[in-house]
């Protein structure tokens, strides 16, 4: 059973790996018409009602599967020129012939009613003309819902007899809400579900236009000390996915360093030549002005950092990402709330979990959930193929270029996946999209400046790799 949310994923990672929604389209309508011609033999009169979006869309293509064994009639819930997408469009004009709207007629002729009006991920109040032709669908003496009964989580929905649903049961779906429920299989590729792709964009939350300075992300990045790059890096890449504030806070050692690397940082001194204990309650009092907190980039693991790193993950609530070395210090610590992602290349994980990472990509996979299950916390961990996990879900990323074995492009994914948490984005959903994005970004610098990229190219292809996964996604 799969959040609401996946789904669209889905269908825009299928059109990645080369499933277009023309042809999901095709696979569900047929899907429908397949059942009602095997569980309805005695409908003869069929009507399907249609709303505007590609939900709509299953239905043209279900009733043209129709037509040559039943008297079917397509009953628009609104005008044709309010179908909003062109994969819909094309498959309306193959019955428009047999269409009218549904104001036009008496739900009561017909023996059966196919309903695709509204798809997932409807909430609140229906309003007109939706309210309406819910209710005069749900007078109907059989209904058959296509992937979700229309009105399905709001105060409104419909009941039908039978629900057929794709790919997989969405969350919330059980006989009293939907009827029976037929999960069928519309050809969604594998890769689609186990791979990210441009759908993870879809999970980026867009800023309101009404939104103001800090809205859309406050992170404070805890870094520095021995070096001096990657606290600055990690900020600039929390800045390029879209934060609105990026603190640093680095050692004295460090802070004129980091600190002239972009008029852009917030930068605050610490007290000695590295991250001590006695640094904690700074760092706490301005974690309380952030969203997200990003621990590790060049803090080194000397004196008493890592004990300091401990404290902080104990005592610090936030959203909470561990980098480097600072992800040694996630085994010793008692953390009871809060998400945390650690990014670990391999060895870094086999120091915390005490055993050996295995090569084989499905052995690997198993390692990574069943750690993340037993450390409490979401892994990415980074190679030629990333495995992302929650201990329950599971992504791999194949993003990426050979030039990335660069210093301090690591450093760049831990901005990334931060500036996500600090817009609110859960863990989980973080890491697969800031994996995507960040390996795309290495892709492109690549492209332009071959196996001489340097971590710093990545970062004016942040931007542009989000904005082309958003627009594919628009596309579909």
């Amino acid at each position: 059973m799969l959040p609401v949310s996946e789904f669209r994923v889905l269908d825009v990672n299928s059109a990645h790996w080369g499933v277009p929604v023309e042809m999901l389209m095709e696979q569900a309508g047929c899907a429908v018409s397949d059942l009602v011609l095997e569980r309805f033999p005695d409908k003869e009169r069929i009507a399907v009602v249609c709303g505007s979006g590609n939900n709509g869309g299953d239905g043209f293509v279900a009733a043209r599967h129709l037509l040559p064994y039943r008297e079917v009639e397509v009953l628009l819930v609104k005008h044709e020129s309010s179908i909003r997408t062109d994969v819909a469009r094309r498959n309306y004009k193959m019955v428009e012939d047999s269409s009218m709207m549904l104001a036009e007629a008496d739900i009561d002729d017909y023996d059966l009613v196919v309903d695709a009006v509204l798809g997932l991920g409807v909430s609140g109040e229906l309003r007109e003309p939706h309210a309406s032709a819910l209710n005069m669908i749900s007078s109907a003496s059989s209904i058959v819902s296509v992937d979700c009964p229309s009105g399905f989580g709001t105060a409104q929905p419909i009941i039908p007899d039978i629900t057929v649903t794709f790919h997989d049961l969405k969350e919330g779906m059980d006989e009293d809400g939907c009827g029976e429920v037929v999960v069928a299989d519309i050809g969604i590729p594998t890769e689609a579900a186990t791979f990210t792709g441009p759908g993870e964009a879809l999970l980026y939350p867009l800023p309101p236009t009404s939104s103001h300075k800090g809205q859309n992300g406050r992170v404070l990045v805890l870094g520095g000390g021995p070096y001096t790059g990657a606290p600055a890096l990690a900020a600039l890449a929390a800045y390029r996915i879209g934060s609105d504030l990026v603190h640093i806070a680095t050692p004295w050692r460090s802070f004129t360093t980091v600190a002239s690397y972009s008029p852009m940082f917030i930068t605050h001194c610490l007290s000695g030549d590295s991250l001590q204990e006695s640094d904690v309650p700074e760092v706490l009092e301005l974690a309380k002005g952030a969203d997200a907190l990003l621990m590790g980039p060049g803090l080194g693991d000397g004196g008493g950092t890592l004990a300091a790193v401990r404290a902080i993950i104990e005592e610090c609530n936030l959203p909470m990402i561990l980098d480097a070395d600072a992800v040694s210090a996630l085994g010793q610590a008692a953390r009871t709330e809060g998400d945390i992602l650690i990014t670990p290349h391999s060895k870094e994980l086999e120091r915390l979990v005490g055993s050996t990472c295995p090569s084989d990509i499905e052995d690997r996979t198993d390692y990574v959930c069943s750690a993340a299950s037993a450390l409490g916390a979401t892994i990415l961990l980074k190679g030629p193929v990333d495995v992302i996990s929650d201990g329950d879900r599971c992504k791999l990323n194949r993003s990426g270029c050979p030039a990335m074995t660069v210093g301090g492009t690591g450093d760049v994914l831990a901005g990334i996946c931060a500036g996500l948490a600090a817009k609110g984005m859960g863990a989980f959903d973080a890491s697969r999209l800031g994996a995507y994005i960040g390996g795309n970004a290495g892709e492109r610098a690549e492209a332009l400046h071959g196996h001489g990229m340097m971590a710093t190219d990545m970062l004016d292809h942040i931007g542009p790799s989000l904005m082309a996964a958003l627009d594919f996604g628009r596309g579909i």
